[in-house]
């Protein structure tokens, strides 16, 4: 299936982070959580096919909504390193430049690289890929590509400068392995990469992804249960060199702001859940994060590349 990001290397998160026993706690960034806390689990993934659309989100590629709060098994809500979503997109924390040598290679190398498979079609100068459906979810990707002259093209290769990528997913997904649910996903993302001609010294995006899943089902413990959960995600002037002099890649201006909220009913009793987080890269090894949950706020860091949030 086509993806408009890179298959991440490592997942931050496995497919599914669940909740400690309700009668235990788990301490975190924002101190212990015990039984009322159950929606947190609802920030360990995004909603279901959010990998198909371009964000800052390593989602989850099994394309399956999230299974509801169950006991027995650990887990802390937001994702591994206390970054929600399954954490970062590999993009945002560093990678491997284009070339050791510092001289990119054209769009389909390095950081936010872009691929486009034999499927995809021309039409009215854009290049779309899709629809394809998986899973009860459809996704379809359109590209509009530019090279550095500004003029319009058809072709995907070295002298492509500029990409604007629009992904939309939506359907109806399923699992089956913790019980039983079945929800509604509706998805989308616009982003545009700059400096992606092979030579370029930089790349630049900007752009925004959204997503919804609203699902109703029981969980492993046979507990019933209905959940409304968003993903969101705005880049902003995100500046990452094509190789820096260690040989990594990773961003040094912009901005990430990052939004999840769950509401989610069981037994009759709902519990509302909102989470932010605003990441900031300012030209050093060390990206800012601040992390704000339900009007509690921590101050973070992350150092680059791929390292993990350390709120001491």
């Amino acid at each position: 299936m086509l993806r408009s990001l890179p298959r991440a290397v490592s997942r931050t998160l496995s497919a599914l982070t669940v909740l400690a026993a309700t009668t235990g706690c788990t301490d975190t960034p924002f101190g212990p959580r015990e039984g009322p806390w159950l929606a947190d689990a609802g920030f360990s993934t995004t909603p279901a096919g959010f990998d198909q659309v371009s964000s800052s989100y390593a989602a989850d590629p099994s394309g399956m909504p999230w299974g509801g709060p169950m006991r027995g098994r650990d887990g802390m809500g937001p994702g591994t390193g206390m970054m929600m979503g399954g954490g970062m997109h590999e993009d945002f924390l560093g990678n491997e430049g284009p070339g050791r040598d510092g001289r990119g290679r054209g769009p389909d190398f390095g950081p936010f690289r872009v691929q486009i498979d034999s499927s995809c079609t021309v039409g009215g100068g854009n290049v779309t890929c899709g629809p394809s459906t998986r899973g009860g979810l459809t996704v379809t990707t359109v590209y509009t590509l530019t090279g550095a002259n500004g003029a319009a093209q058809t072709k995907l290769d070295s002298t492509t400068n500029t990409v604007r990528t629009r992904s939309t997913v939506s359907g109806t997904a399923t699992r089956g392995r913790d019980g039983s649910v079945t929800a509604t996903v509706n998805n989308s993302s616009d982003r545009t990469v700059s400096g992606l001609a092979a030579g370029s010294a930089q790349r630049t995006v900007n752009g925004w992804s959204r997503g919804s899943e609203n699902s109703r089902g029981t969980n492993r413990d046979g507990k019933a249960f209905t959940s409304v959960r968003t993903s969101a995600d705005t880049t902003t002037g995100l500046v990452t060199p094509t190789t820096l002099p260690n040989g990594t890649a990773y961003p040094t201006a912009g901005r990430v702001v990052r939004a999840m909220t769950v509401s989610m009913t069981v037994d009759g009793t709902t519990t509302n859940k909102t989470r932010r987080e605003v990441v900031t890269y300012d030209g050093s090894a060390t990206a800012k994060v601040t992390i704000t949950e339900d009007g509690t706020t921590k101050n973070c860091t992350i150092a680059l590349p791929r390292g993990r949030p350390n709120c001491g």
